[in-house]
């Protein structure tokens, strides 16, 4: 009987960072014989194409301060206010054995629905700074779940490290076999993100166009380029002697990924955990506009393994661009040593320690592991 399997109701804003763990989430709670239900608002369902059939999509009212004018501030409250007592309702209706969110203000009315009826709750921060809303969460949720380490937490909340879980398409290239660059074909692959793309369209095609002619002939670009970009990034390709996928959206990113030699990107929570569990070199360029510059953080990890070179914004000129692809490109044992050192830094298991923590707050199982490697690390607040 449906009703007698344990109910997971998960809560996340409408970008694909929040959505890509609840969707890795949702597929291992469902083989594990739980009912699945996600909390979104419009926005957020848009991006609900790749979830199993089986996952319920429930649209709730939620508001934001950030958009809109003095009038639509003053409706927010109440509009979240709304949102909390309509989830309730839901939530007594159909009783979750736990809830989880995952950043973004369409998590509000699941998590203070759980917080008014004592539900077990707990929420997974992506980057290493955690957003506003998980913010406000923190202190009072069952465990806040981090996909980056060290993620920086307000003082007295201690955290596990569970890692982003990454898609099944990504998880089948894991530790994929790499080829090392050298006289000939190679392949570099390009993603922006949704934010921040338009800096790599304008700085990357002329700094591979840059780099020696007997390189230049045998590399292959794949370059994820906004719309408004797309056209004159490939006309640049073209008429440098550079051979270039230009598309607004690659599909097959993990396939793309495990066969280059060299990754150029923004580091967005998701990209680097895609990184380093194909385990490939990287260039990564923080978007510097990123909240709480969580961005920056989120590089830290593969920059201190040794296995990307991270180039701040205000540093990030053609010239650099040229210099640092060189740098790899040229040395055989150097980027195999950068792919190595990204694997040494993936969770690949993400989703299960997520899974388990989940199943942990139900009090269908312990967990353990998680807990003496936190022992060990020790949590860190804002001020460390």
């Amino acid at each position: 009987m449906a009703g007698q399997r344990p109910l997971l109701v998960m809560a996340a804003g409408g970008t694909g960072g929040h959505m890509f763990p609840a969707q890795a989430l949702a597929e291992i709670m469902l083989r594990r014989g739980w009912r699945v239900k996600l909390s979104t608002d419009a926005r957020g369902a848009r991006y609900t194409g790749g979830f199993p059939h089986s996952v319920e999509i429930e649209q709730v009212a939620s508001a934001t301060f950030a958009r809109g004018g003095p009038l639509a501030k003053l409706g927010v409250p109440f509009r979240i206010a709304g949102g909390v007592l309509s989830m309730a309702r839901r939530m007594r209706r159909d009783r979750p054995s736990v809830v989880v969110g995952f950043g973004g203000y369409p998590s509000i009315p699941a998590l203070g629905a759980a917080r008014l009826l004592k539900l077990p709750r707990m929420i997974h921060e992506q980057n290493g700074v955690l957003g506003k809303v998980n913010t406000f969460f923190a202190d009072k949720v069952d465990a806040v779940a981090c996909g980056t380490w060290p993620t920086t937490l307000p003082e007295g909340v201690e955290a596990f490290h569970t890692g982003n879980p990454v898609r099944m398409a990504v998880l089948e290239r894991a530790a994929a076999g790499y080829i090392a660059p050298g006289p000939y074909p190679m392949s570099v692959l390009v993603i922006g993100g949704s934010q921040g793309a338009r800096t790599l369209s304008d700085v990357v095609p002329p700094a591979l166009a840059g780099l020696p002619l007997e390189m230049v002939q045998n590399l292959r670009v794949s370059h994820q380029a906004r719309d408004e970009d797309g056209d004159r990034v490939a006309t640049y390709y073209a008429e440098n002697g550079l051979q270039a996928d230009v598309q607004p959206f690659f599909q097959d990113v993990p396939s793309r990924m495990s066969e280059a030699q060299l990754v150029i990107s923004r580091s967005g929570a998701s990209s680097v955990a895609d990184i380093a569990v194909i385990g490939r070199p990287s260039i990564l360029i923080p978007y510097p506009h990123a909240t709480g510059d969580h961005q920056n953080a989120n590089a830290r990890a593969l920059v201190e393994a040794g296995a990307a070179i991270r180039i701040p914004e205000t540093k990030l000129t053609i010239e650099s661009l040229t210099g640092a692809i060189h740098s790899i490109l040229s040395n055989e044992s150097g980027a195999i040593q950068m792919q190595r050192a990204a694997l040494s830094v993936a969770k690949p298991e993400a989703a299960e320690e997520l899974a388990a923590l989940v199943e942990h707050l139900a009090g269908t199982r312990p967990y353990l592991q998680a807990e003496q490697e936190n022992e060990g690390m020790g949590h860190e607040g804002p001020g460390a």
